[in-house]
This record gives structure tokens, C-alpha cells and sequence, in this order.
């Protein structure tokens, strides 16, 4: 029978074996198994540039434009684009005086004016004799055809961009073929001059406005605009 001394030496040689191994290797030692039992193999020590490639990448994948490193290469600017009456919400000029046959200088700016105690003016009123032709006063869409108490027949137009609407009202009649959704031309006829509504029969005009369409672009509602200098001077 062999002694226990002789086994406690064997394994000190090993394990002394092996720390000379590791040392000659220069790295750390990591485990693998495979079907004949633990295997220790060396790895190689990380270099200083794989440590810069995989900063490198990691930045690449997470980083977006707002928090990349200065160093990082810019990009193009965006374009400018440079504003448009639509985009300022500015109120469209150089409009047709929407009667045939009168001109800016027979107008008279009546908006803002006194109606009773209560109310104002939000419009222009254009003198003409009842069947005169009443005009788009630029292009557009027709929103609403209308008729009530204080307007009579009506005409609601909406500008291209839908910002602003064009009212028409105390119309004698619509011209033929007009309907909701149609899509008019500056200078189309849309009706003729009347008196309906709570007009004065013996003063037949027609009563134009202009509103700003609130964001759910309500045919109905809006803001005021004075149509007076929107108008084409000759």
C-alpha cells in the first residue's frame, strides 16, 4: 500500500505544474467542458484597441442625433422653407369684388358698424340692383349651401387652404348647377343680388364676410376679418 505522503506530493507537483503553466501563458485561466471532463484553457488579455472598437459600436447602435459626441460627423441642415400667407395664417388679398359691374370706389367699408345695441357689423354690404351677379371672390370649394332667418339664402366658400371661409348672403338665387363640395374659380357666378332674409327689400345688396376658421373648421363659426382692404384696387 502506497503512503498518503506520496499522493500529497503528486498533487503539489500538479498544482505547482499548473501555476507555472499559467503564468508561461500570461492570462487568466476560464472552463470548458466537454465530455471527457473539465478542460482549463488560456484566454488572450483584451487589447487596449478591441476596448475602443467595442466603445465605438455601442455608441453607434444607442446613440441618436440629440446626444451624439461632438466628434461625430454632421449631417445636412433641413432646408428652409420660407413662410406663406397660408402658413402665417395671413388673410388672403388682392380678392374679385365679389358683385359684377361694381367697383372698390362704390363700396363703402361697413364693417365694424353699429347693428342695434347689441351686435356689429362683421361684414360689407354691397349695393347692387336685385340679379346682378354675384362672383367667387377667389378660388375654392363650396362648403354649405344655407338658408336662414337673418341671411336668407347663403353661400359658405372655403379657400384652398382652409384657413378662412368667404360668406355670401341675401342672395336672390343660386346659379344653376351649384352645389355643396363643387370646386369654383375666381370669377365664377355663384348667385345673383336679392333681398332675402331680414334685408330691406327695397335695398337689395350683398352682404360679404370673411372669417377665420377655428381648427375644427366649423362652416358656421369662425373670426371676423374686415374684407374692406382684402379687396382688388384698380
Amino acid at each position: 500500500m502506497q503512503r498518503p505522503g506520496v499522493w500529497i506530493a503528486l498533487i503539489a507537483v500538479l498544482l505547482l505544474a499548473n501555476v507555472a503553466w499559467f503564468v508561461w501563458q500570461g492570462g487568466p485561466l476560464v472552463q470548458r467542458t466537454t465530455g471527457a471532463g473539465p478542460v482549463v484553457q488560456p484566454v488572450a488579455p483584451a487589447t487596449a484597441t478591441f476596448a475602443a472598437d467595442a466603445v465605438a459600436v455601442r455608441m453607434s447602435a444607442s446613440t441618436s442625433p440629440a446626444d451624439a459626441p461632438a466628434s461625430a460627423p454632421s449631417r445636412s441642415p433641413a432646408p428652409v422653407t420660407m413662410p406663406t400667407a397660408a402658413s402665417t395664417n395671413t388673410a388672403p388679398s388682392g380678392l374679385l369684388l365679389p358683385v359684377q359691374g361694381v367697383d372698390i370706389a362704390d363700396v363703402h367699408d361697413t364693417f365694424g358698424d353699429a347693428r342695434g345695441s347689441e351686435r356689429q357689423h362683421e361684414a360689407l354690404d354691397i349695393m347692387a340692383p336685385a340679379g346682378t351677379p354675384v362672383l367667387a371672390v377667389a378660388d375654392g370649394t363650396i362648403e354649405k349651401l344655407f338658408t336662414s332667418d337673418r341671411g336668407g339664402l347663403t353661400i359658405y366658400q372655403f379657400e384652398p387652404t382652409g384657413q378662412f371661409a368667404y360668406y355670401y348672403a341675401h342672395l336672390q338665387a343660386y346659379a344653376p348647377g351649384l352645389s355643396e363640395g363643387a370646386t369654383v374659380k375666381r370669377g365664377d357666378v355663384l348667385g345673383t343680388v336679392g333681398s332675402t332674409g331680414n334685408a330691406d327689400p327695397a335695398a337689395p345688396h350683398l352682404h360679404f364676410a370673411i372669417f377665420r376658421l377655428t381648427p375644427e373648421k366649423q362652416w358656421w363659426a369662425g373670426e371676423p376679418v374686415n374684407p374692406y382692404p382684402l379687396l382688388q384696387r384698380r
